[in-house]
């Protein structure tokens, strides 16, 4: 069975001028993708539709067997076109699955399949028949989907990785071409808007959060992901921004006359992709409005109905929920910061006993600011005390605990005590404080805390030091040489079952004192004694300043969004 002329049927009769045009249509211009085997399974007849849907250029179909000449499960497919030609019998709607480059959903399509024969009954071949699947995807797949989208959007606490995944999720489950644009409120953590009341007179700033596309890097996108979105006054958008209801536009009107006029570039974008059918959804959760989610299809010829007009509304109720969460969690994150970072010391002298530096980085978003702190208090007799905390716990709870327990510190130093009777003393007044919260009931629940305190004497070149369930300090010796002394740990503050030993440390002339939070080396990933070394390997290493070496040590972490906060303090006797 040769490559047959689409103007003449199996028999070679000419079907006359009025006929041609049609069967031409089904070549190029119908949204029915066609395909034809003969009786050897060798494709001879393929149309432009099928390429749309599949992506398989007509050139590499022709002549091949339909487990190379299709997608998905190519394998299956023949077995069935084999058995349509052999029985004679039609299947119809099959589910055909395309894999869909770079995204979690097979594109869903319905294939049929049908013998043709000749005028004497002879078996022809077999004839493939593809639409794209509508509305009866979303009935019995529905909870399915639904239910994947929650595994798959809001898998963070961040607001624009969450749009993000929404817009990837929705493309080409949905759409070809999806953007998610959220108020400037959701970035910064602040409140958002109930919705632009027809009084308030302007248009809330908006920035792009996520875009997908079934093209590589979403060429119909006039703005890339964080820049601010331009709205036209009078358009769908502002319609879904004033009202808080869905838009649905069916066929795209392209109009000149229409709001588009205002907006030339987006014309152009529409006209250059064929956007022909709209939906414009409202992010709202909370009866707060947090932006508006755009569904638009460009190669898919079916317009949306009112079937994905539900579906997309409950993806975007599901992704709206993560998207508040993550505001919220970005406003409590933001607030424990300032918090933490105004009870933290700007500056931090060594005075004439000690040259010191340090560092604080709070922890990513997913593991939210904890209670990390740092001290450098000068004491009588040109002794310097050195102090690094880690309060157990995230969020403004353990920094406002944090600064309780540096406040301590500073009132228990100025009694000059040693460092165990120090620890001790704080000991017990953190049991009080903890014990007068739970006796208010207030909102801070008890938890425990870290602490190393030192204490270095320049007279004599010693440090004395106690630990509450902290990692010890390293010791960077003059030939760069470096250790873990192997001290008491005691317990960590809050229980108050022993007491604090004293250890003692003799620092040879240029030696560098290293005290650090347990965020510095411990990783879930990885034994405590890799970061150890780690950090071993980094102090070592010579460094024009303390501050130069304190940004390398802090360099070596293995990612830049640690889970929990690091603190480092570095001292050198002078």
């Amino acid at each position: 069975m040769e490559a047959a002329d689409p103007a003449r049927d199996p028999e070679g009769v000419d079907l006359g001028d009025d006929v041609v045009p049609a069967l031409r249509a089904l070549l190029t211009d119908s949204v029915v993708g066609l395909a034809v085997w003969d009786t050897d399974l060798r494709c001879v007849w393929a149309n432009d539709a099928l390429e749309r849907y599949d992506g398989i250029p007509r050139e590499q179909r022709l002549g091949r067997r339909p487990r190379d000449s299709l997608a998905g499960d190519a394998d299956r497919l023949e077995t069935l076109v084999r058995w349509v030609l052999e029985s004679g019998h039609c299947v119809t709607d099959r589910d055909y699955r395309v894999p869909a480059a770079g995204k979690r959903r097979d594109r869903a399509l319905s294939s049929s399949f049908v013998r043709l024969h000749d005028a004497a009954g002879r078996p022809l071949g077999v004839c493939m028949m593809m639409l794209v699947v509508t509305d009866r995807r979303w009935t019995g797949d529905r909870l399915t989907v639904v239910s994947e989208a929650g595994a798959r959007i809001g898998t963070t606490l961040d607001v624009t990785r969450t749009a993000q995944e929404l817009a990837d999720y929705t493309v080409p489950l949905i759409a070809d071409f999806a953007t998610v644009d959220l108020t400037e409120a959701m970035r910064l953590g602040e409140e958002p808007l109930d919705r632009m009341g027809p009084s308030r007179g302007r248009i809330p700033k908006f920035r792009r959060a996520g875009r997908a596309s079934i093209h590589a890097g979403a060429p119909e996108s006039l703005w890339s992901s964080g820049e601010v979105v331009y709205v036209p006054e009078t358009s769908p958008f502002t319609q879904v921004l004033s009202t808080g209801r869905p838009l649905l536009e069916p066929l795209l009107d392209t109009a000149r006359d229409t709001w588009l006029a205002e907006d030339p570039a987006r014309a152009a974008k529409i006209r250059a992709y064929g956007m022909h059918s709209l939906l414009i959804l409202p992010v709202h959760a909370r009866g707060m409005l947090l932006g508006v989610a755009v569904f638009v299809r460009t190669s898919n010829p079916t317009p949306f109905d009112e079937s994905d007009q539900l579906l997309a509304e409950e993806l975007v109720a599901r992704a709206a929920l993560s998207l508040d969460n993550a505001r919220r969690y970005t406003r409590e994150r933001n607030t424990a910061l300032a918090l933490q970072r105004s009870l933290l010391p700007r500056r931090i002298h060594g005075g004439t006993a000690m040259e010191v530096a340090a560092r604080y980085l709070p922890a990513d978003a997913e593991g939210s600011v904890g209670g990390d702190w740092f001290d450098v208090i000068g004491l009588p007799g040109g002794r310097l005390a050195l102090v690094v905390g880690d309060v157990v716990g995230h969020g403004v709870t353990a920094a406002a605990t944090m600064g309780r327990l540096r406040t301590a510190i500073r009132t228990l130093a100025d009694l000059d005590l040693p460092p165990g009777e120090l620890l001790t003393r704080l000991d017990r007044t953190f049991i009080r404080l903890t014990e007068d919260d739970e006796a208010a009931d207030t909102e801070i629940p008890s938890m425990g805390a870290t602490c190393v305190y030192a204490v270095y004497d320049p007279a004599v070149r010693k440090c004395t030091l106690a630990l509450a369930g902290h990692p010890p300090p390293a010791v960077v010796h003059p030939d760069r040489g470096v250790s873990f002394p192997d001290l008491p740990h005691g317990t960590p503050l809050g229980l108050g079952m022993l007491t604090f030993p004293t250890a003692e440390l003799d620092l040879a002339a240029g030696s560098l004192l290293a005290l650090f939070s347990d965020g510095l080396v411990e990783d879930r990933h990885q034994d405590i004694d890799v970061g150890l070394r780690r950090v071993g390997r980094a102090l070592s290493q010579r460094a024009a300043s303390l501050d130069d070496l304190c940004t390398a040590v802090i360099g070596t972490l293995p990612t830049t969004a640690p889970a929990d906060d690091v603190t480092l303090l570095l001292a050198r006797g002078l």
